[in-house]
C-alpha cells in the first residue's frame, strides 16, 4: 500500500502545457508524492515526466473533477493543484466551482496558479 500523501493536478485546456512545464520543474518534488490527475492533463504531464507515476481519471467534462472531488471528500487527496483559466468560459463550470469548493471546506492546500503552486510544492511536505 502507496502511504504518500496525494497530490491531484487538473489544468483547463489553456493551462495544460503551463502545468506540464511546471511539474518538469518540480519533477522530483512531485514525485515525492501520490499523483492524481484528470485525464487528459495526467497524459500531458507523464509526457513531460515521464519518470512520474500519474493516476489518470477521467477527463474533467466527463468526471474527472468529481472524481478528484470525491477523493478530496475521502480524505484520500492532500493538496490540489489546478491551474485555472479564468478568460475562457468553461461548460463545466459548476463542477470546477464545487471541486475549488470541497477542497476549501476540506481545508486542504490549493494552487489555482503556477505561482502559487511553486511555494506549495516547497512548502509541502508528503
Amino acid at each position: 500500500m502507496d502511504s504518500r500523501k496525494c497530490v491531484a493536478l487538473i489544468a483547463h485546456d489553456q493551462k495544460k502545457d503551463d502545468l506540464a512545464a511546471f511539474a518538469q520543474a518540480n519533477e522530483v518534488e512531485l514525485g515525492l508524492w501520490k499523483i492524481v490527475a484528470t485525464g487528459t492533463t495526467g497524459g500531458r504531464v507523464q509526457e513531460a515526466c515521464p519518470s512520474l507515476d500519474i493516476t489518470r481519471l477521467k477527463s474533467g467534462p466527463l468526471g474527472g473533477d468529481q472524481q478528484i472531488g470525491a477523493m478530496i471528500a475521502t480524505g484520500n487527496v492532500h493538496m490540489l493543484i489546478f491551474f485555472t483559466d479564468p478568460l475562457t468560459a468553461m461548460p463545466h463550470d459548476v463542477d470546477v466551482k464545487a471541486l475549488m469548493r470541497l477542497a476549501t471546506v476540506y481545508d486542504i492546500p490549493m494552487a489555482l496558479n503556477r505561482a502559487t503552486a511553486e511555494r506549495l510544492i516547497d512548502f509541502q511536505h508528503p
